[in-house]
């Protein structure tokens, strides 16, 4: 009996205790009845009024925790300093740059048309060579001159120069001498500056006579039968290449139909003679 009296004692001296803090803790207002609380707003960390606000201790103004409190279930009203607070939104991207228009490049320059090209073929026989010897005339010089002036609008490939003799003399010593005229002109014509590399050069001896030369009779005296075979002591010089075609010439515009050629003036009638008396 005694210690039963004792329990019941305790009991009446702890709700004692209990009933003075409960009626004066101050309580928050209760959240509205048609609020539906989420997981982040339960308030099972800390000491509830029967309205669902938290109790807060007197004078201090703190909320009263339960022994199941946890940073967990801290609440922003009660611990706001442990809430996590929400990531700042990312600032605004910097509107994009207009892209700069690339510069329009100029048109393409259009290439020059390539010149329509002819073959060109010119030849010159150098004759009249003073006999037994391996040198031009003045003549031959001045027709060397004009002959290759014609060609500087040519573009050469060949250049083919060719020595002959007359028929006096053995065949082995005509044939040296025909090489040596040839050599003689092919020097000058270098010297004129044609590549020497163009340039081929041979003697023929009397193998290829002009045709008028067949005339020419052994018989005759020596001096008039070297005068007569003079067209045979000769260099031939041969030019191959090309050239730029000449622009074709326009046709010469037709006179229109309603051009007419001025008219002549009528020639005046002539006046009657008087006839002769008898």
């Amino acid at each position: 009996m005694p210690s039963l009296f004792r329990v019941s004692l305790a009991s009446v001296v702890a709700c004692a205790v209990l009933l003075p803090a409960t009626g004066s803790a101050q309580t928050t207002l209760p959240a509205p009845a048609d609020k539906i609380l989420t997981p982040v707003e339960r308030k099972d960390g800390y000491l509830t009024d029967t309205q669902g606000g938290v109790v807060r201790a007197i004078g201090a103004g703190v909320c009263v925790r339960t022994s199941q409190w946890t940073p967990a279930l801290a609440v922003l009203e009660c611990d706001p300093d442990l809430i996590p607070k929400p990531a700042p939104k990312p600032a605004p991207k910097p509107a994009p740059k207009p892209e700069a228009k690339p510069e329009a490049k100029p048109a393409p320059k259009p290439k020059p048309e390539k010149p329509e090209l002819m073959n060109i073929e010119r030849k010159i026989e150098l004759q009249g060579m003073p006999f037994d010897k391996a040198e031009m005339t003045p003549d031959n010089v001045k027709e060397l001159d004009e002959f290759l002036a014609d060609l500087k609008p040519v573009t050469l490939g060949a250049v083919i120069v060719t020595g002959h003799t007359d028929r006096i003399g053995s065949l082995r010593y005509n044939q040296r001498l025909s090489e040596r005229r040839a050599v003689v002109v092919k020097d000058y014509v270098v010297s004129k500056g044609i590549d020497p590399k163009l340039i081929f050069w041979e003697g023929k001896a009397f193998k290829q006579p002009i045709p008028v030369t067949k005339f020419c009779s052994n018989k005759m005296k020596r001096k008039q039968l070297i005068e007569c075979l003079a067209p045979n002591r000769r260099v031939t010089v041969e030019a191959v290449g090309t050239q730029p075609k000449p622009p074709a010439k326009k046709p010469a515009a037709k006179p229109e139909a309603g051009d007419k050629p001025e008219a002549k003036p009528a020639a005046k009638p002539q006046t009657e003679k008087p006839e002769a008396k008898p």
